[in-house]
């Protein structure tokens, strides 16, 4: 045996081992100190937009009694925005108190937040109660209210705008700019330019 070829052989083998060990142990401080992978953050398709033809939405409040009734030939919920966009909706405002009747209104579009606690009513915007006895067993006459561009909490039947609105019952007229309106307790302020008409209420014989 040629002692010194045997000796050349095994030096080639003993650093072709120690290469290998040398990239296994680098590949091992890269793995340790290297940037660990991002998450897969994924959990599965994104919801998708739709649209509803003549629709019929009920909300309710946290008590389970109805808050409002919504009707509209069209009604979009967008991807990515879970809120929904309406077309000539019309809509009903059941009151808090039992025995009386609804308000109900239009308007030209409209707009609900996810939550369905907000909604505003942009363009021309109608309301109309219709008359009805109190609980004093007092006559009240029917009431219309013509304004626009509303901004409504229907959970809380509360409503506002900046914008000029009217109000008509039965010969009492009120107009102004801008209006605050709770109807639970029929609580209404107009906050500028107020105007109103207010004639005598009969004397009880």
């Amino acid at each position: 045996m040629n002692v010194r070829r045997y000796l050349r052989d095994r030096g080639v083998l003993a650093a072709t081992l120690a290469i290998a060990v040398l990239a296994g142990v680098g590949q091992l401080v890269l793995w340790w100190i290297g940037p660990s992978t991002a998450p897969n953050d994924f959990v599965g398709p994104p919801r998708s937009g739709y649209t509803l033809i003549n629709a019929h939405v009920t909300e309710y409040d946290v008590l389970g009694k109805q808050s409002m009734r919504l009707q509209s030939p069209h009604i979009e919920r967008r991807e990515d925005d879970e809120s929904l966009y309406l077309n000539t909706p019309t809509f009903q405002l059941p009151p808090k108190l039992p025995g009386l009747p609804d308000w109900d209104g239009h308007s030209l579009y409209g707009w609900v937040n996810k939550e369905g606690t907000l909604i505003k009513l942009q363009g021309p915007v109608y309301l109309h109660r219709p008359a009805y006895t109190d609980a004093k067993g007092l006559a009240q006459a029917e009431t219309i209210m013509h304004t626009s561009e509303v901004t409504a909490w229907p959970k809380e039947q509360r409503m506002e705008t900046a914008e000029a609105a009217n109000i008509v019952q039965g010969q009492r007229t009120m107009s102004g700019i801008g209006m605050r309106a709770n109807l639970n307790d029929n609580h209404l302020e107009l906050l500028d330019e107020s105007h109103g008409t207010f004639p005598p209420r009969p004397r009880k014989s």
